[in-house]
């Protein structure tokens, strides 16, 4: 059995400190990644069903079977090793705008970081999504105004709860547009959010987007014995 606790990684960044830690949970008696900036939890392996979700979800309506996706935040790659499992993706941009959280991975300090790194399709990207999404170039520095067919992004708490305030004009009508112009014609884009189903933000998507949904994912909670549940964004 392994340590009750574990630091794997602690860096200083403008943010404030991040770090990597492994737990024992004593109740489920498995270990547990977390990471932490300054004293914000941002993720835990405990509840990773939506951020799976997001990929699924996202991906399932899109068409074609060969597709470049764009995955924002890396974070512990749920998102991303999700995406990978379809089949009809033969290129992955993950794009995240901390170098930690990269090299984590790229030292294979995570369970799963292995398959994701060395998978020929994935590509790291330490950059800014909202700048990307915001620019003219987009999301592939080699390869300016590239288009994808599926961008799925989780960083952000939900449209409203922000990590940082400078993401706030990607959560309006002309940033996703900026957003809409680096997809292809019937491409998809996919958002992982905390909250429940925000009529607002649908209608917002749907002045941009053709074809909007909100899937609500539940999840089993064994610190409330109950169920949790996110959201998870779709638009075509």
């Amino acid at each position: 059995m392994s340590a009750r606790f574990e630091e794997l990684a602690w860096s200083q960044t403008p943010r404030g400190e991040i770090s990597l830690r492994r737990r024992l949970e004593p109740t489920l008696k498995v270990d547990v990644y977390e990471v932490k900036l300054g004293d914000e939890f941002l993720m835990s392996s405990l509840f990773t069903v939506a951020e799976i979700e997001l990929a699924r979800l996202g991906l399932a309506e899109a068409t074609g079977d060969e597709l470049d996706v764009v995955v924002g935040g890396l974070g512990l790659g749920c998102t991303a090793r999700a995406a990978l499992e379809d089949s009809r993706v033969r290129s992955m941009v993950v794009v995240d705008a901390m170098a930690e959280v990269i090299d984590w991975h790229e030292r294979e300090l995570l369970p799963g970081a292995a398959e994701l790194v060395r998978d020929p399709r994935t590509r790291l990207l330490l950059d800014d999504f909202f700048a990307l999404a915001a620019s003219e170039e987009g999301f592939d520095p080699d390869a300016p105004e590239r288009t994808f067919d599926a961008v799925l992004l989780d960083i952000d708490h939900t449209p409203h709860h922000l990590l940082h305030p400078d993401h706030a004009p990607f959560y309006s009508a002309d940033g996703l547009r900026r957003l809409k112009g680096h997809l292809r014609d019937g491409g998809v884009f996919a958002l992982w959010s905390d909250d429940p189903p925000d009529a607002e933000f649908s209608q917002l998507l749907a002045q941009v987007f053709g074809h909007v949904q909100a899937h609500v994912v539940t999840f089993a909670n064994f610190l409330t014995g109950g169920e949790s549940s996110n959201t998870v964004y779709v638009a075509r």
